[in-house]
């Protein structure tokens, strides 16, 4: 699997120094949160009652595409109920013990935010029932006949769960959630803010036209423009004055071999197989898996979803199929099944 540039996927791990880059950028409150302006407004008024009642926030679950801030929506609604955050992910919570330590180590009002929360196992969601319902916790102490049930007071808490696979969370889990929004993409005029902003907290100059240009290369996701931001400073610094232009954005751009449209080699590979060994398609998600050399997740969760948002890609009962836009992008020549699929 290739690393890509423009790739939503969190950074690992060991990139601190992308992670301290990203966070720098994430902004603390609902006025420099830029985009989603309905699930804004929706938490805001929800923030607000839950304040004037002296009550927690219920708990909240934010789903949708990757690197469209999730995590930052995460760290706003706990500075705006003045509440203190713990994160955590899925994959990293591999016991109810584990859970259960986190549980009892908040503070009323505390907020939990648990990322990929649809990664959870069973065993530690049928922990989570009773704790976000009732705030009580079930441990059971010793096995076999002598074993016994002891139930602990939990301090009032809010959980916000993150996913981009909101069919792959249990129906018991997914509905003690009082709160279930999308986070949408955002529109190139969003992204243009969004880079300005960032290009401000990290002292870069950046031209307008330029940052607009970044923006519409972007995936329509505020993680990839900020990527992108960097990249390009990066070469502004050494083939240029450090000052972002059009003449230095494009150069960037095109060393990064990104489009038009924001599609890396990756993406037209993708789509190009599908032109050229399937005539354009339908063809299953796991053959696509083998051709690519990537796993199904990642193609439905980070491929799949701007090529389907930008026209390039549809899903069929029989698999996925392009579509004749993305012929004319690639400058293939589309067969006649292609053109009178797409006039119907």
């Amino acid at each position: 699997m290739i690393e890509r540039i423009i790739g939503a996927a969190q950074q690992t791990n060991d990139d601190e120094a992308e992670q301290e880059f990203e966070a720098k950028l994430r902004p603390q409150d609902f006025v420099n949160y830029i985009g989603q302006d309905r699930l804004k407004q929706n938490l805001q008024l929800a923030i607000q009652a839950a304040k004037k009642r002296n009550e927690v926030l219920d708990h909240v679950l934010l789903y949708g595409p990757p690197g469209l801030g999730k995590t930052t929506m995460a760290s706003v609604i706990a500075h705006e109920m003045g509440a203190q955050i713990r994160i955590t992910s899925g994959p990293a919570i591999e016991r109810a013990g584990d859970l259960a330590s986190l549980l009892t180590n908040l503070q009323d009002g505390d907020i939990l935010f648990i990322d990929e929360i649809h990664r959870l196992h069973r065993t530690v969601e049928e922990v989570l029932y009773s704790a976000m319902e009732d705030y009580k916790l079930d441990i059971m102490l010793g096995k076999g006949p002598s074993a016994r049930s002891l139930r602990l007071d939990l301090p009032q808490f809010t959980l916000i769960g993150a996913t981009t696979r909101t069919g792959a969370l249990a129906a018991p889990l997914r509905d003690r959630f009082g709160h279930i929004h999308r986070l949408e993409f955002y529109t190139p005029e969003q992204i243009q803010q969004i880079i300005m902003r960032a290009a401000s907290i990290l002292t870069v100059a950046i031209h307008q036209d330029a940052a607009l240009k970044l923006a519409e290369r972007s995936r329509l996701t505020p993680r990839i423009a900020n990527r992108l931001l960097k990249r390009v400073r990066d070469y502004a610094d050494v083939n240029g004055d450090g000052i972002i232009d059009m003449p230095i954005s494009g150069r960037a751009l095109e060393l990064l071999e990104i489009d038009d449209l924001g599609l890396d080699p990756a993406d037209r590979m993708l789509l190009s197989a599908i032109i050229d060994s399937y005539d354009g398609g339908p063809v299953g998600v796991e053959t696509l898996a083998a051709l690519t050399a990537e796993e199904r997740s990642t193609i439905e969760d980070f491929i799949e979803p701007y090529l389907m948002q930008v026209g390039l890609l549809e899903r069929t009962s029989r698999g996925r199929r392009v579509t004749l836009k993305a012929y004319q992008h690639l400058g293939k020549q589309g067969s006649e099944k292609v053109t009178q699929t797409n006039l119907i």
